[in-house]
């Protein structure tokens, strides 16, 4: 058994008590239809007098009463459906968003967000159709196969032609399989593609706009269309193939039966209420509408499992089970060596022990490792080999809820998350020691409902949003690790952040990425990298001696 298929039986899990509800109610109404046509044939004999000692009234109620069954079984059915897909879908839903948050952001980075966006919306609710369609593709054979033994019972030569009607609808409906499947696959991949390039196009729309280059991301972000076009075309043509020739073949096995059912009845082998229910079960049996778009939405939902369950085989960065002792947060970087996708060193055997309460600046040129360092230190990012500890505790080995207590993240362009400012900033703490210190309280102040104003209707600067960011990274509280977290500030706003920071009484271990002189100078320690490897760690004074790390700055 795949992932997809997997996936598929969690889905149907997932619809809970209405898998079984369904199947007994489209088994029992799949019944009614196939008694009705029988009890229709008794009432007319019985109503004829082709049927001595029936009596007409009984087979009517027997005949209104079966009828009564479909459309209640109908009517609990589609209700069911619903409910049994929505469920499904919810708790898909649930599990794909969970398994996103939780994959290493290298391998999340890789994707697309558009196709994981589509993924999520589109292809999951098609996977989310499992119970039903499960149960309705279950069942799909039982009116033919009925109607096979019924025709059979009232006469074996009215069996023997609806069974060559059989064979030639299975020969259809197995090449509409094949080719549908791999239709719907490569549509659901080309939407796929497409919203990914769009939502990448949205992120720089400015930029596109100051560069003058819409039309040529126009082109770019539309370019899947004429896949998307080609496999939705073939899409309906099969279906259309499959609706023409069951087109032909619905009524050409109706009229056999028809041919063959009147000869029975001339030669006196039928009634004329047998005839009737021979009519209907050639009727019945034959109806290709059904079996095709109950295979046609099988189709559907395998194809939403493999695409969801393509994502759920990344595998997620794991968290232990420990939480940290009491201590200063002291950081230990033991051989650590991060490699890049083509195998090259990124950072290479980098060793770094900052005691508790450090202000480490980290400087060096563009693409020396700076910010892969920062993430390394709180575990944005794992190393490919050595270790990272925070107050002698590997951080693999801490809770989520530990690790996430332990450590706050600034970024040059914070994403801000939650419905209001409060939410976003303090992250169920409060919010506002941490927007004082970050220098963003009066502009909080200044919204209508202040924390509680929808972040949704706040308009911001970046310097306002880079403070709020900032604010948020402060709840941590024994590590803060700040990624170029001040660059959009005035001079004026980054002198009173950086006191903040700088501050004696802040006694949490503090690593800063920066490009500013200042800042290196009010350090306690510095660190400069340069090729993936830490070149030196020391004061800014005794560094500043040494020419190539003044051309740091000058750079």
């Amino acid at each position: 058994m795949g992932p997809a298929d997997r996936l598929l039986l969690r889905a149907v899990g997932s619809a809970g008590w209405w898998t079984p509800v369904l199947a007994v109610v489209t088994v029992t109404g799949v019944a009614a239809e196939l008694a009705l046509p029988a009890a229709l044939g008794r009432a007319v004999d019985a109503a004829v007098g082709a049927a001595p000692g029936n009596s007409s009234r009984q087979w009517l109620v027997a005949v209104v009463g079966l009828i009564a069954v479909v459309v209640a079984t109908g009517a609990v059915r589609d209700y069911g459906t619903g409910t049994a897909t929505a469920r499904s879908v919810a708790a898909l839903r649930h599990t794909l968003t969970r398994h996103v948050f939780a994959l290493d952001p290298r391998t999340a980075a890789r994707r697309p967000v558009g196709d994981l966006v589509g993924r999520l919306a589109g292809q999951v609710a098609d996977a989310g159709q499992a119970a039903p369609t499960v149960v309705l593709a279950g069942t799909v054979l039982l009116p033919p196969l009925g109607s096979l033994v019924a025709l059979t019972l009232i006469d074996p030569w009215l069996g023997l032609t609806f069974v060559v009607g059989l064979l030639l609808l299975g020969v259809l409906l197995r090449s509409f399989v094949a080719d549908a499947s791999a239709a719907v696959a490569g549509y659901q991949q080309a939407q796929g593609d497409l919203a990914g390039r769009m939502v990448e196009t949205l992120a720089g729309a400015r930029t596109i706009a100051a560069a003058g280059t819409a039309d040529r991301e126009v082109e770019r972000v539309l370019a899947p269309v004429a896949a998307l076009r080609a496999y939705g075309a073939r899409t309906w043509t099969v279906l259309a193939g499959a609706a023409t020739r069951g087109a032909v073949l619905n009524p050409l096995l109706q009229l056999a039966v028809v041919a063959v059912g009147g000869l029975s009845l001339a030669a006196g082998r039928l009634t004329p209420g047998e005839l009737l229910a021979a009519l209907q079960y050639a009727a019945l049996g034959a109806g290709l509408g059904t079996v095709v778009s109950t295979l046609n939405k099988a189709v559907r939902v395998r194809a939403g499992c493999r695409r969801a369950a393509d994502v759920l085989g990344e595998p997620v960065r794991h968290h232990g089970a420990r939480t940290l002792p009491p201590g200063p947060g002291e950081l230990e970087l033991r051989g650590v060596t991060v490699r890049g996708d083509d195998g090259q060193a990124l950072l290479d055997r980098v060793d770094l022990r900052l005691p508790g309460g450090t202000l480490l600046v980290v400087v060096g040129p563009s693409g020396a490792g700076k910010s892969l360092l920062a993430a390394v230190a709180g575990r944005l990012r794992d190393p490919d080999s050595g270790q990272v500890r925070l107050d002698g505790v590997p951080l693999p080995e801490l809770t989520a809820a530990a690790l996430h207590a332990a450590v706050g993240y600034g970024f040059e362009r914070p994403v801000l998350v939650g419905d209001t400012v409060g939410e976003a900033v303090g992250c169920g703490a409060d919010p506002v020691p941490m927007t004082t210190a970050a220098a963003i309280d009066d502009f909080v102040d200044r919204l209508p409902q202040r924390y509680r104003t929808p972040l949704a209707d706040v308009a911001m600067s970046g310097g306002e949003r880079q403070r709020l960011g900032l604010a948020r990274a402060l709840r941590a509280d024994r590590l803060l690790i700040l990624d170029d977290a001040t660059s959009s500030l005035d001079t004026a706003t980054e002198y009173r952040v950086t006191r903040t920071l700088t501050a004696p009484q802040d006694r949490r271990t503090r690593i800063v990425v920066s490009h500013r002189i200042g800042m290196a100078a009010r350090a306690d320690l510095v660190a400069w990298v340069h090729g993936g490897r830490v070149r030196a760690v020391a004061p800014h004074r005794v560094l500043w001696d040494d020419p190539a790390y003044r051309a740091v700055f000058r750079s």
